[in-house]
């Protein structure tokens, strides 16, 4: 088996967009592993939601981020993760005034794996 190393960044990676102004891109995208940055721009949010498999780490890069887990409100500043275990519903905000990007980390990936509680 051959094992072929290749350099991935947001100008290669997959973009898509979410929530009609926040932006995505994969840049690891495997059954067992999910890596994704994103931006958020300042009052965005996505719909609260949990995920039956996939544990989640979200790392903030830039900017300030509000993660609300089953109620609960977390403040991420840049520098700074947190971890949700599966089943525990959550959400991610941006309640600054300046984007927010960050990479969220999934195992395995959340395809097909995500619930919607709102």
């Amino acid at each position: 088996m051959t094992n072929r190393a290749a350099l991935v960044s947001k100008s290669t990676a997959p973009h898509y967009t979410w929530a009609s102004v926040c932006d995505g891109w994969r840049l690891a995208d495997t059954p067992g592993l999910s890596v994704v940055e994103e931006r958020v721009p300042p009052s965005s949010e996505e719909v609260r939601h949990y995920h039956n498999e996939a544990r989640q780490f979200f790392y903030v890069l830039s900017g300030s981020a509000v993660l609300e887990m089953e109620g609960q409100e977390h403040g991420v500043p840049a520098g700074s993760g947190i971890e949700v275990a599966p089943g525990v519903q959550h959400k991610f905000l941006n309640r600054s005034e300046q984007d927010v990007v960050f990479l969220v980390i999934s195992a395995p990936s959340t395809k097909k794996d995500r619930i919607d509680a709102e």
